[in-house]
C-alpha cells in the first residue's frame, strides 16, 4: 500500500518512523510522498511541495493529513477524497467544522475517511465508540479530553505553583503551543466533543460561538486548595447527555470527587467515558497525544483500509435536537463582585470567598458567567454535580468554601 503523509510535523513524523520499522502488519506499508511547505528543503527522497503531483498519482492508495488548522487541510482532503483516494486525519479542528462533507465526499468516491488519531491520541476512543453504537444507544458521553489542560491543574496541585508556572512548563515540554489557547480556553475540548456527538447521535454540530464553552485560563492555586478542602478535584470535561431525541453539549471546568477515576487521571492522560443501554459505563484511559501514540492510531487506520475493515457509517441525519438548558447543575464562582443581581432567578449561597448557585440549567449558566467576565475578567467557574457532592464526607461538607490570599 502507498501512502502520501501531508505534513511532516510531529505525528507526520511519528508516522513515517513506525512505517520504516517495517514490524509486524507495517511491512506491507510504503511511504510514496511527504508533502512539505513550498520554499522547504526537499532533503529526502519521498519529498514534494506538489500536492497535485500527490493526488493525481494513481499508485498512491492513502492520504494522511497531519497540517493541522483548517486550511489548506480542508481542500486537500477533499481532493484527496474526489481522486478517490482514502484519508486519514489527526485533525481534530478541520473533522469537527467539516465532518459532513468530508463523510459525504468519500461515500460518493468509494473511498474511506477515518480519523480514529483525532480524538484521544492513542487511546482507541472513536473505535470504542462505534463498536458500542452497533448494539447500544449511547446516552452520555464525558471525559477528560485534553492531555495539556488535565497536566496544567494535575501539576499546579502536586507542586504547588501558579497556572502561569506550570503553563509555561508545559510550553518548554512540548505539551502546550506557543499559543495556548486551544487548550486553556476549552476549544480544543470543543472540537473533539464535537466529533464524538456527530458519531454517537448520528448527527453534526458544528463548533462555534454559541455552544456552552469555559476553559481554565483563570483558576488559580488557590482554587484548588478551597477544593481540596472539600475533598475535591477540578478537571475540565466535555460532556453531552441524550434524551428522548434531544442532546445536549458543554465543556466547562468540573469539581469530581477526590475518589474518582476523573481525579486521579494524571498529568496529560486522557480519559474519556460512554455510557451505553447495554453494556454500561466504559472508560476509556491512555495517552491522548504525543508523537508516537497518535501516529500508531493513524497507522491502525491505515491498517483498516489495508485488511478492508469497515467502520461505523453515518449519514448525520437522524434529527436530534441540540438542546443548551437540557442538563442542570449547581455551579461555584469565584469573583471579586457581587454577582447575586445576574443570578437573580437562581438561589445563591455564599461560602467564604464562593458563590454557591443552585441548579441552573448549562447554557443558561454559561451566558450569565459571560455578563460576568465582563465585569471581572478574572472570575472563574465550575460545575458541581449531583455525584461529588454525594461522596463529600459529611466532615468535609461542612468546610467553607475559602479562597486562600
Amino acid at each position: 500500500m502507498n501512502i502520501a503523509i501531508l505534513g511532516f510535523g510531529t505525528v507526520g513524523t511519528g508516522v513515517y518512523k513506525i512505517i520504516k520499522k517495517a514490524n509486524r502488519q507495517t511491512k506491507d506499508l510504503h511511504v510514496k510522498y511527504i508533502l512539505i511547505r513550498k520554499n522547504k528543503p526537499e532533503t529526502m527522497p519521498e519529498m514534494t511541495d506538489n500536492i497535485d503531483q500527490i493526488v493525481k498519482d494513481d499508485s498512491v492508495d492513502v492520504v494522511v493529513e497531519v497540517i493541522g488548522g483548517i486550511e489548506p487541510a480542508h481542500q486537500y482532503i477533499l481532493s484527496a477524497l474526489r481522486h478517490k483516494k482514502s484519508v486519514i486525519t489527526a485533525n481534530k479542528a478541520v473533522i469537527a467544522k467539516y465532518m459532513d462533507e468530508f463523510t459525504n465526499v468519500a461515500r460518493e468516491n468509494n473511498a474511506k475517511f477515518y480519523f480514529e488519531s483525532s480524538v484521544g491520541g492513542g487511546i482507541p476512543w472513536i473505535q470504542g465508540l462505534e463498536r458500542a453504537l452497533r448494539i447500544d444507544d449511547v446516552d452520555k458521553i464525558q471525559g477528560i479530553f485534553n492531555g495539556t489542560s488535565n497536566y496544567i491543574l494535575d501539576r499546579m496541585k502536586k507542586d504547588k505553583k501558579s497556572f502561569d508556572e506550570v503553563l509555561l512548563n508545559a510550553q518548554q515540554l512540548g505539551y502546550a503551543e506557543a499559543d495556548p489557547s486551544a487548550d486553556i480556553d476549552g476549544y480544543d475540548v470543543a472540537n473533539k466533543l464535537c466529533i464524538s456527538a456527530d458519531i454517537a447521535y448520528n448527527t453534526f454540530i458544528s463548533p462555534d460561538d454559541n455552544l456552552p464553552v469555559f476553559g481554565i485560563r483563570n483558576i488559580s492555586y488557590e482554587d484548588l486548595v478551597a477544593f481540596g478542602k472539600k475533598n475535591l478535584t477540578v478537571k475540565l470535561l466535555g460532556k453531552s447527555d441524550f434524551h428522548d431525541g434531544k442532546f445536549d453539549y458543554a465543556v466547562e471546568p468540573t469539581l469530581c470527587a477526590a475518589t474518582s477515576m476523573e481525579a486521579n487521571t494524571p498529568d496529560n492522560f486522557n480519559l474519556i467515558s460512554l455510557h451505553g443501554n447495554t453494556v454500561g459505563d466504559l472508560k476509556f484511559m491512555g495517552q491522548g497525544a504525543g508523537q508516537l501514540p497518535t501516529a500508531n492510531a493513524v497507522i491502525q487506520d491505515i491498517l483498516d483500509i489495508l485488511q478492508n475493515k469497515a467502520h461505523l457509517e453515518r449519514d448525520f441525519n437522524s434529527g436530534f435536537e441540540y438542546v443548551p438548558n437540557l442538563m442542570k447543575s449547581d455551579y461555584v464562582v469565584r469573583s471579586e463582585m457581587d454577582i447575586r443581581n445576574i443570578f437573580a432567578e437562581y438561589q445563591v449561597e455564599m461560602h467564604g470567598d464562593y458563590f454557591e448557585i443552585k441548579d441552573v440549567p448549562t447554557g443558561e449558566m454559561h451566558q450569565l458567567m459571560a455578563i460576568v467576565l465582563k465585569q471581572d475578567g478574572q472570575a472563574f467557574m465550575a460545575s458541581y454535580p449531583k455525584e461529588a457532592r454525594e461522596v463529600d464526607s459529611d466532615e468535609s461538607s461542612e468546610v467553607r468554601w475559602e479562597f486562600s490570599r
